[in-house]
């Protein structure tokens, strides 16, 4: 009989599973009877223009195996940027590895390496595009004449502010010539066919990745109000303050509105998302014996407030047991003290401290948060579990949660308290999943 742990990590993998790009892509990629299919067209195979196969983000090496698998030969070239720990052996396509979520060098060489070879591409030749969660700091370049030291500044504050994902990608795409439907301009004659794995609320292409290859919607002036929101204005570095200015002013153009020729001949799909995971979270539960007390796929808000209304919900719980409560999305983070962690292990500190409050409940409650990319923040931890043997262990070594949330050292609570998830990466990426046991 597994425990609440070893079933709540069981419901989780089986989430990370169902979105692995092995799962998902064959449905619209696979050659028959000697026809390639892609999305729904059609290709002869003995009638094929050249195929260059590029993309970034965590799961992007997994899709190119995939796609390789597939295709094998008929790739002409390709080359795919993924986070550090991510990369897989490839045999046509470059595999190349960047840091995120504040970019590095590598990155930069990556996106270049990147346009010299869609530059490559004639009219009627095919792109695959492979875009996931990632690639906003994968694929990265700078507004001239700022530096990449300038731009990870930028990221670095935007990242502490407690913007949302579609805030700060707003910002990144008008600090770049690739983001935000600007990628096509490299191929602009060629067939593209983006596969996208959703890691943003509402699945919005535009915010997937800070859009390279669908039309955006927003604008500098919406960039330079975000700004203002989170009173960063006086904090960036001056060169990127007066990009946004020109950019507001139209000194500077503006990226691609809908319409825009470049957008003619880019076909955009939605692969995998929370949604599919969720559902496959919630068929493994149902298997192992529990009952659906709640499913809620939209997850968002500051962190250590969800965590706490989360774990106040599940208290109160009297429905018939054992029970899954099931949450799927994003949630932010304010980072005001010096510690380490992630937006999933604040959340589990958080509902920790109220499950501390509620000792009296006669529910037996395990907690986990945790990214399906299998890294939360800047740890090598994918999330947290929180029950009564963290609040135990806690309780024995003395620490104190509360001066732990504070600092934002979730992290080094749940290391002490044995209650750190590690899977390493997972070769995908949609966002999170919250996985409660009550027993």
């Amino acid at each position: 009989m597994m425990n609440g742990r070893e079933n709540a990590i069981k419901i989780f993998s089986a989430a990370v599973a169902a979105v692995q790009p092995a799962q998902l892509i064959p449905a619209h990629l696979f050659i028959e009877q000697g026809t390639l299919h892609i999305f729904d067209q059609q290709f002869l195979v003995n009638d094929l223009p050249n195929i260059y196969v590029v993309g970034a983000g965590k799961a992007s090496a997994a899709m190119a195996k995939t796609v390789e698998e597939i295709l094998g030969h008929l790739i002409t070239a390709g080359i795919i940027v993924t986070k550090y720990g991510h990369g897989l052996p490839l045999q046509k396509i470059i595999c190349r590895e960047a840091a995120h979520p504040v970019p590095d060098e590598n990155g930069v060489a990556a996106a270049a390496e990147t346009i010299a070879l869609l530059q490559q591409a004639d009219e009627n030749d095919i792109v695959i595009c492979l875009i996931s969660g990632g690639a906003s700091s994968l694929w990265i370049d700078a507004p001239p004449p700022a530096t990449l030291a300038e731009v990870q500044q930028t990221f670095e504050l935007l990242l502490k502010s407690g913007a949302t994902i579609n805030e700060m990608n707003t910002v990144r795409k008008h600090l770049s010539a690739i983001k935000g439907g600007q990628l096509l301009q490299y191929a602009s004659k060629a067939k593209w066919f983006s596969f996208i794995i959703s890691d943003v609320p509402g699945d919005d292409l535009s915010t997937i990745a800070s859009g390279p290859t669908v039309a955006d919607d927003t604008t500098f002036s919406d960039t330079d109000a975000i700004l203002k929101k989170y009173k960063l204005h006086g904090r960036l570095p001056t060169v990127i303050q007066q990009h946004i200015s020109d950019g507001v002013k139209g000194v500077i153009e503006d990226t691609p509105k809908r319409g825009d020729e470049t957008l003619k001949n880019s076909h955009n799909k939605i692969i995998g998302s929370n949604a599919i995971a969720m559902e496959a979270a919630r068929v493994e539960a149902m298997e192992l014996g529990f009952t659906i007390a709640h499913v809620n796929k939209n997850l968002v808000g500051d962190a250590c407030t969800v965590g706490r209304e989360l774990m106040s919900e599940c208290v109160k719980y009297t429905g018939a047991k054992p029970a899954c409560f099931l949450f799927g999305g994003e949630t932010t983070v304010t980072v005001t003290g010096e510690g380490l962690g992630g937006r999933n292990q604040h959340l589990a500190l958080s509902a920790l401290s109220q499950l501390n409050v509620s000792e009296h409940s006669s529910n037996k409650i395990t907690f986990l948060a945790a990214g399906t990319d299998g890294t939360d923040g800047p740890t090598d931890a994918a999330g947290a579990i929180a029950d009564r043997q963290t609040i135990l262990l806690a309780h024995e070594n003395k620490i104190n949660a509360q001066q732990y949330l504070e600092r934002n050292d979730a992290y080094h609570f749940f290391e002490q308290t044995g209650s750190l998830l590690k899977t390493g990466a997972t070769q995908t990426n949609v966002m999170d999943i919250v996985v409660v046991i009550i027993e």
